[in-house]
């Protein structure tokens, strides 16, 4: 994307309601206003609210939003011209339960009080194969317990991701560390049985991997 593209979609992220892009010295000084009230001053409702992490362009956070009218999306990434196309679909539809914010995963606690979120969905994050990535793989022990900070008592996690490796990883970690995984399955769209908002909204990419065959795997789970 060119940088004259990336420009105009920043200056038109800073027009939409729907987009909060705040500087990292402000989330880590606690200066980001809708910690903790999420529901009351923003959303204005006390529907859940549910993440996805990593969101891209978007597309997952606001499949989810259409189909899920009474509940309240989040999607977070550092690429604000990534989650712009998200951000204009969900205003250009009239969707008014789902934001989008600038900022990196591991400062999520800034930005949501502990117990304030339901759920959480990662989405085909990068699987970071080699070890000495391992402090960056989106489900690796440091960040599952980032997670929980803000994860309601009963609150649910779903990693939907196109990598074996990535599947393998985490399901031997939620088992070796004693979380609970409720359901995980290695090819969401053969096996019967799979959630509904697993195989019917489906990103950009996600739809090319399956037009090679390319198996999607999930994994829905609870941090203990």
């Amino acid at each position: 994307m060119g940088s004259k593209n990336k420009l105009k979609r920043f200056k038109e992220n800073a027009t939409f309601e729907n987009v909060f892009q705040p500087t990292r010295e402000e989330v880590v000084g606690g200066e980001f206003p809708l910690r903790g009230k999420w529901n009351s001053e923003f959303f204005k409702n006390e529907n859940p609210v549910i993440l996805e992490l990593g969101c891209g362009k978007g597309e997952y956070s606001v499949g989810l939003a259409e189909k899920y009218p009474n509940k309240n999306f989040v999607g977070i990434d550092i690429k604000g011209a990534r989650f712009w196309r998200g951000a204009k679909t969900a205003v250009e539809d009239g969707l008014h339960n789902v934001a989008f914010v600038r900022t990196q995963i591991e400062l999520i606690n800034h930005i949501f009080a502990e117990n304030e979120v339901d759920e959480i969905w990662i989405t085909f994050p990068d699987p970071q194969i080699k070890y000495k990535r391992t402090k960056h793989r989106m489900t690796n022990s440091e960040f599952l317990q980032l997670y929980k900070k803000i994860l309601k008592p009963d609150g649910v996690m779903n990693l939907k991701t196109d990598s074996e490796f990535m599947h393998g990883y985490t399901l031997g970690l939620l088992h070796g560390e004693g979380h609970e995984v409720l359901y995980a399955n290695h090819n969401v769209y053969k096996n019967e049985g799979s959630p509904e908002e697993v195989t019917s909204i489906q990103t950009f990419y996600e739809k090319q991997y399956l037009e090679i065959n390319k198996s999607i795997t999930y994994i829905r789970f609870k941090i203990k």
